[in-house]
């Protein structure tokens, strides 16, 4: 509170605020500890996933006696220990495009933590269409990104329209622990920066991490226009009766299909093997990136709308 830039309301104001963090991994493990120790009062966390050992050096929220539990739990057992004084929910579920909107509504600022282009895109979609601040940031091997998106400025898809050129992750790619740290405290600036209404603000404003050379890079993009065209994200739930449903992948990566009307079709084999419709197609993969790289081939093959399914969200 001495500092000029926060000072008792802006610790009231913190008190007060609820945020949401998407994701309880390598980008979460510095965010969460800063903005519990800053005092923000609510933090709902979201993860279906459970802590492994082989990430350690990037989670170091967990120790190896935290194998095997849910990171969610895990993550607000260390945060409510560092301060007794506000509130931790841990969600143990994904994040996906059937339940994003009931998260986001309930909360001031979204913190994007996940691993994943499909929840990535789909808070952005959200959190535009709900005025929500998103802070989203993304580490791959040695360089990643933190911005501010939505609220008062353009969203994800305004600074990446297309579909990413890299399929990678930090699981099949590899990461060094330090990247996503520091790619992880920027987010908790930037929280931090909105909440307290700093100027300038972070919102619309990217920065780019290369730690391999030591060099990092700003840009502001309010002006970025959003895309005339956008493929949605859908979970399965959201299905409806007169889609046309595409499974991308095979039997051998996916004995059951995401959903069981859907035809199996091999991304090579399309537009060609399009069945007839004029309805509403849905292309389902493990990701949402194959589906994604096939409607933007297809667009001008089917006549109707192309959503996106993605069997792992966050």
């Amino acid at each position: 509170m001495i500092l000029p830039e926060v000072g008792t309301k802006g610790q009231a104001a913190l008190a007060g605020a609820r945020v949401l963090v998407v994701g309880a991994g390598g980008l979460a493990a510095p965010a969460l500890p800063m903005l519990a120790g800053a005092g923000v009062g609510h933090l709902t966390l979201v993860d279906a996933d459970t802590v492994d050992v082989s990430n350690l050096h990037r989670q170091t929220l967990f120790t190896e006696e935290d194998a095997g539990r849910p990171k969610a739990e895990a993550a607000a057992s260390r945060l409510r220990a560092l301060n007794s004084e506000i509130t931790v929910e841990a969600r143990g579920e994904a994040l996906t495009p059937t339940n994003a909107a009931e998260l986001v509504a309930a909360a001031d600022l979204v913190l994007d933590c996940a691993d994943s282009y499909a929840a990535s895109y789909t808070l952005s979609d959200v959190c535009l269409a709900a005025g929500r601040p998103l802070i989203s940031a993304s580490v791959l091997g040695m360089t990643g990104y933190c911005g501010g998106f939505c609220g008062t400025a353009p969203s994800l898809r305004a600074v990446f329209p297309d579909a990413p050129d890299n399929g990678a992750s930090c699981a099949t790619a590899g990461v060094l622990g330090p990247v996503v740290g520091m790619a992880g405290a920027k987010q908790a600036q930037m929280a931090l920066a909105v909440l307290l209404g700093l100027t300038p603000s972070p919102l619309g404003q990217m920065v780019q991490i290369g730690a391999q050379d030591f060099r990092f890079s700003t840009f502001r993009f309010d002006t970025a226009p959003e895309p005339d065209t956008a493929f949605r994200f859908l979970s399965p739930a959201q299905f409806r009766e007169g889609d046309t449903i595409i499974e991308l992948r095979g039997t051998d990566e996916a004995p059951e299909p995401l959903h069981p009307d859907a035809l199996r079709i091999a991304p090579d084999d399309l537009p060609g093997a399009l069945p007839a419709g004029t309805g509403r197609l849905v292309l389902c993969c493990a990701t949402g990136l194959r589906s994604w790289r096939v409607a933007d081939r297809i667009q001008q093959d089917w006549p109707g709308a192309i959503t996106l399914a993605a069997a792992a969200t966050s």
